[in-house]
């Protein structure tokens, strides 16, 4: 898609604002690359299902904006309302409410504002819409438990261990990175025996660390 100087001088200045002046709650990336793949991630409000989690969506631009408005989608799973199960999201200000001056500031914040107050009228997951209106704890509980799955996992990333370097190593790391990686763990030189005692441990030691997540996932869904 080939969008027109002046239009990519205004997603330019427009991005720039939003990564030097990013508005609550909402982290915009740019892609120096293609300045038409706009990203961002949305932290859910306070007093929502959708608290303490993150959520990344895009807004893909058609040809002729911004004459006509961008299409957004949620990368993130979420159960909301005005959500589709594939991410679609539909909200007035991309479509009837949407002019060609309306900028990629506002459409971020009223979306942050989507996940305060949905608007079932107009849903596109019909469960979640019917559950908000007749059932709220249930859609509350829904709502919280596919943020504590898929929101919390953008907002608490886990560190890869090392384990999986050492599993690799098991694949076929050539000798000169085994004995660098030796060196680091103070196995220089040291014998077969001392070797896989050390390995051991580490074993041991991600283990238990897998275990204690683990039980916190489950003891937070309980809750649920």
């Amino acid at each position: 898609m080939e969008l027109s100087a002046q239009v990519l001088k205004r997603l330019t200045r427009e991005l720039q604002d939003l990564v030097a002046n990013p508005a609550e709650g909402i982290r915009v990336f740019i892609n120096e690359q293609n300045l038409t793949d706009i990203q961002a991630e949305l932290e859910g409000p306070q007093g929502t299902p959708f608290e303490n989690g993150v959520f990344r969506m895009r807004l893909t631009l058609p040809a002729d904006f911004p004459a006509s408005p961008p299409k957004g989608f949620f990368v993130t799973k979420v159960f909301h309302p005005n959500v589709s199960t594939t991410g679609d999201i539909c909200v007035n200000v991309l479509k009837r409410d949407w002019t060609s001056e309306t900028t990629l500031r506002h459409v971020f914040m009223v979306i942050r504002c989507l996940l305060i107050q949905p608007f079932p009228d107009s849903a596109l997951n019909e469960e979640a819409g019917k559950l908000l209106l007749e059932d709220y704890d249930e859609y509350d509980k829904r709502a919280r438990l596919m943020t504590s799955i898929h929101g919390m996992c953008m907002a608490k990333r886990p560190t890869p261990t090392p384990l999986t370097t050492s599993g690799a190593n098991a694949g076929g790391t050539s000798s000169s990175d085994t004995s660098k990686k030796e060196k680091e763990g103070g196995t220089e030189g040291a014998s077969p025996t001392l070797k896989k005692a050390k390995s051991d441990q580490s074993k041991s030691v991600a283990a238990g660390g897998a275990t204690s997540t683990m039980a916190k996932v489950k003891k937070g869904l309980k809750r649920l």
